[in-house]
């Protein structure tokens, strides 16, 4: 007859489990977050694909076999979710590399979807192997450019050049060939390199903006002095505001838009945080219609160039503040 387990086995192989899903998982979680964001280029999307994949290697633990090392073992489950979330989506961005800049300055009304943009991240967590992770991988302009690549190529970019993985361990977790990573990492850095983006030229994020630059702005804005502000800003200095189409670009064109929000951003207040591994940030409140107090209106990334201001970057998206553990609510 078969062995029937007892209630005490049967109790022990319930922890056993637990342990794995608390444990084993989680040590890997910000890892693999910040893996299928830059997959995703969303961290809404990415932590849905997080999520669903714990679901799954709970689900099909038993069928693990150890062929792979359990990372690889998950990393692959993670990667075939982003590659079937890429195929039914169309490719994110940013607003710079999708339009021109506008010709006409009058308050924006035309948006995309929230799933059309790229949105900027938190910190994925305190793991050790996390922090060993390129920062600049996280630029935005990066992740912008990630978001050219077939998801394929995609995927082996970002764990050949960004995760330092050998190609076996890569081809192990994609289900290929070790040539096949080869070549479709040869020609994804072969797309990498001719890809001109607008966001490319216009970002700095590789130097951190002068902190002195970032209290004018900050100082200027909560003022609401266009010239203060317009001054801070580069001649080819630019503003983009997702989901919106429009951007502006030139100081006479800034200028123009700041006098025709000023209903709308006067009165505002900035709370720093940091966005996509460190990065400086503002968010920004604005004054409520419904009485006293602030709420939020937008994360504003600074890309600096020669100490002046060359494109900010504000993303108007609320619940971005919430992902931040930003309050919904500040006093004036």
């Amino acid at each position: 007859m078969p062995h029937r387990p007892s209630g005490r086995s049967l109790k022990e192989a319930a922890m056993n489990e637990t342990a794995f899903d608390e444990l084993l998982f989680a040590s890997l979680k910000p890892g693999l977050t910040s893996f299928c964001y830059r997959m995703l280029g969303s961290m809404d999307d990415a932590d849905d694909a997080v999520q669903e994949t714990s679901i799954r290697v709970w689900q099909s633990w038993s069928t693990f076999r150890q062929d792979s090392s359990f990372k690889t073992w998950v990393y692959r489950i993670a990667s075939n979710l982003c590659l079937d979330k890429l195929r039914q989506s169309k490719r994110r961005a940013l607003p710079v590399d999708l339009f021109d800049p506008a010709v006409a300055i009058v308050e924006p009304r035309d948006t995309l979807p929230d799933s059309a943009w790229i949105w900027p991240s938190p910190d994925f967590g305190g793991n050790p192997e996390d922090r060993l992770v390129r920062r600049d991988t996280l630029q935005l302009c990066f992740i912008a450019l990630l978001q050219t690549l077939p998801p394929r190529q995609r995927a082996v970019l970002i764990l050949k050049d960004v995760f330092e993985w050998s190609s076996k361990q890569i081809a192990e977790a994609l289900a290929i060939s070790p040539a096949a990573v080869n070549s479709a990492l040869q020609r994804a850095r072969e797309t990498m390199d001719r890809a001109q983006l607008r966001s490319d030229e216009l970002s700095s994020m590789d130097v951190l903006p002068d902190q002195q630059l970032l209290s004018r702005y900050v100082e200027a804005f909560e003022q609401f002095d266009i010239a203060a502000l317009v001054a801070l800003f580069h001649e080819e200095g630019c503003m983009s505001m997702p989901p919106f189409e429009m951007w502006i670009r030139g100081k006479e064109d800034l200028s123009a838009f700041y006098s025709l929000t000023r209903w709308h951003c006067e009165g505002s207040r900035f709370v720093p945080i940091t966005v996509n591994g460190g990065y400086p940030a503002l968010a920004q409140y604005m004054p409520s219609k419904a009485g006293s107090g602030l709420v939020p209106w937008g994360i504003h990334v600074i890309e600096t160039k020669e100490n002046q201001i060359l494109h900010v970057q504000n993303f108007i998206h609320t619940p971005l503040f919430s992902r931040f553990g930003l309050p919904e609510r500040i006093d004036r």
